[in-house]
């Protein structure tokens, strides 16, 4: 296996704002990143920004800025987006540097004394849009493929490469490597492209036409084209050619782009790197387009969708994994808010979330938080298939996160979870916990469970590493790097014996997307507040007290209620409203906070002893509790 791992993200072109496209890239690159740290391997994760070419300099015109101003300020945008979605990329590349001018200077120099670089006029169909000369078949219906627009047709005189040098050998070498390209469709696609003559690429533009760029070195009255500047970046960030990162990493090199930028990445690229005498990257890993309303997101159209909002209404960890998860890499996937919704509501509040405060709270209920003692011959054949799960799981975790199939990988984990949820189900640890006869059953079906959830906290890590870290809390382990290993993962039995574990928190709350978002009060609204406030002494007759939930039910018909049953200086029952954020079984164990000297009253036929605090806000409703246990009916001071 190798030791060393080098990743990156295409620098992304800083005629715009970032949008989730280039979230989605970033963080595709940082799950790999961190699955590689797992397995053990040095790794190196790059991006950066694209910052030269007509659309910097029109972009920059049309916010009353120069181009440097302009790059400047939008490349500060996408560095301080990163930490925001937890990016743990180890570089950020720009091609303004100084050290990355300089290599593309001693490259373009190097090509140009081999004779594969020459001076010709040309005369074709060129989009602005692309910064590049079209041939007909390439268009659709004679307009861009990207930008729906017909290109213009100019002539002048430029600088060429000779890429149809090196077609045969880029053939030969895509051939003798599968993998080269991936996933194969996308080989396959370059394969298609190469049958015909490949045409040699103009890389210049003239001063007299566009002046930001990088000078050509042999040639001070042409900049150099686009791609033949940014694409160098991945090896200009290394120290190319005598840098020792560059030395270590680069033949380890994988790049991760969206298809837009396929043969830019899967023929002009490896072409470059052969005439320029340097190794060849070892993947190109190509993913699909987010579609909205059908139509490729792109910030031309203005349908673009802004990460930080997704993030800051959701939460960081369950947008990433939303995004992992419902794109098969490679494919296009069509985004949608109700589509995120429902699926942070079922995999995460109800699969995950649900058996991680389900299993803790039993836990704290039957062995007052502590890790029991257990004896594995009281482990029955569904407990043992849990452990044997475990190892299969994160065989097909690996082999699926290897080649960045991120929706199969999660697929598998979510597939045990299940497998732990259902033996739940099954075991019924409440019925086992009747009978002191089989404490040791009971022992061993939450060791094992225990066990199962230390596995799941480890391999959501890349793509959750915050809820990871709060798993590992509440399983009581040091949430380090060992406990993230694939090796350590693959161990049954890890969590000590009369360890204390930490009450469980809620994971996910479950959302409604039908909640409208709060507004602040109107005046009106906050002059009825003030008319309802009370003096001390009418506060002071409000018991209000800690309570311990002993029993949880739904009630038949009656989706938004509860009955409890709480211990609270004795037994008493309560109907509560709460059963859209909570399910039953996770309230058990719990203590909350009511009103103890509530006038009774029926509701649903049953006579209800009280009422529960909660807070609620855009993301639904979050019971009060105390920040540790105290004695049932203590009172609140």
């Amino acid at each position: 296996m190798d030791r060393v791992f080098y990743i990156t993200t295409p620098i992304y072109y800083v005629n715009a704002r970032p949008h989730l496209g280039h979230a989605y890239t970033t963080i595709v690159a940082d799950v790999a990143s961190r699955y590689q740290r797992m397995q053990g391997r040095e790794t190196f994760f790059l991006t950066g920004t694209d910052e030269h070419g007509d659309k910097i300099v029109e972009a920059a015109r049309a916010e009353g800025m120069s181009p440097k101003s302009y790059v400047d300020k939008i490349s500060a945008e996408f560095r301080r987006l990163w930490p925001e979605l937890n990016i743990s990329n180890d570089a950020f590349i720009r091609t303004t540097d100084a050290a990355h001018i300089a290599v593309v200077e001693r490259v373009l120099q190097k090509i140009y004394d081999a004779g594969d670089i020459y001076f010709s006029e040309y005369e074709g169909l060129y989009c602005f849009g692309c910064e590049r000369f079209y041939v007909p078949r390439e268009l659709v219906d004679g307009k861009c493929p990207d930008h729906q627009k017909a290109p213009e047709r100019i002539k002048e005189s430029n600088y060429f490469f000779r890429m149809s040098r090196y077609q045969d050998w880029l053939i030969d070498h895509i051939r003798k490597y599968p993998d080269f390209i991936r996933p194969e469709r996308y080989r396959n696609e370059v394969l298609a492209f190469l049958r015909d003559p490949l045409e040699d690429l103009c890389i210049s533009r003239p001063k007299s036409r566009l002046q930001w760029g990088i000078t050509l070195p042999f040639d001070s009255n042409y900049v150099t084209y686009v791609w033949f500047d940014a694409l160098l970046n991945y090896v200009s960030a290394l120290g190319y050619p005598e840098g020792p990162r560059f030395r270590k990493f680069w033949p380890y090199a994988q790049h991760v782009v969206a298809k837009d930028i396929l043969k830019p990445h899967g023929i002009y690229w490896p072409i470059m790197l052969k005439a320029a005498g340097i190794p060849v990257y070892r993947h190109l890993n190509v993913h699909g387009y987010w579609n909205v309303d059908r139509t490729k997101m792109s910030k031309s159209i203005g349908n673009v969708v802004e990460p930080l909002d997704l993030k800051n209404i959701y939460g960081l960890d369950a947008f990433r994994f939303f995004l992992m998860r419902d794109m098969a890499f490679g494919l296009d996937s069509s985004f949608s808010e109700k589509a995120l919704v429902e699926r942070l509501n079922a995999d995460l509040a109800n699969d995950l979330g649900n058996l991680f405060s389900r299993v803790l709270a039993m836990l704290h209920r039957y062995f007052k938080g502590r890790v029991p003692e257990s004896d594995p011959a009281m482990c029955d054949e569904f407990g043992k298939t849990l452990c044997a799960g475990a190892r299969q799981t994160i065989a097909h975790y690996a082999q699926h996160m290897e080649t960045m199939a991120f929706h199969s990988a999660l697929a598998a984990v979510w597939e045990y979870i299940g497998e732990m949820n259902r033996y739940v189900d099954y075991m019924m640890p409440w019925e086992l916990a009747k009978s002191p006869s089989k404490e040791g059953q009971l022992a061993a079906v939450l060791c094992s469970l225990l066990e199962g959830l230390r596995v799941v906290s480890g391999l959501i890590y890349p793509v959750m590493p915050a809820t990871a870290a709060t798993m590992q809390r509440h399983l009581g382990l040091d949430a380090g790097k060992p406990f993230y290993r694939l090796s350590t993962l693959e161990s049954w039995g890890c969590l000590p014996a009369g360890t204390l574990l930490p009450k469980a928190v809620s994971l996910f709350p479950r959302i409604d997307i039908k909640q409208k978002k709060r507004t602040p009060p109107s005046a009106r609204a906050q002059e009825e507040t003030r008319k309802a406030e009370i003096d001390l002494e009418a506060f002071g007759r409000v018991d209000l007290r800690v309570a311990t939930v002993t029993h949880a039910e739904a009630i038949p018909k009656a989706k938004k209620l509860l009955k409890l049953q709480v211990d609270c200086d004795g037994p008493r029952t309560i109907v509560a409203g709460i059963a859209k954020d909570y399910a039953p079984q996770n309230l058990v164990g719990r203590q909350v906070v009511i009103v103890a000297n509530l006038k009774p009253v029926k509701l649903m036929g049953i006579l209800s002893q009280g009422m529960l605090l909660a807070v609620g806000d855009d993301k639904g409703l979050a019971l009060i509790h105390p920040d540790r246990e105290v004695a049932a009916g203590a009172s609140i001071r």
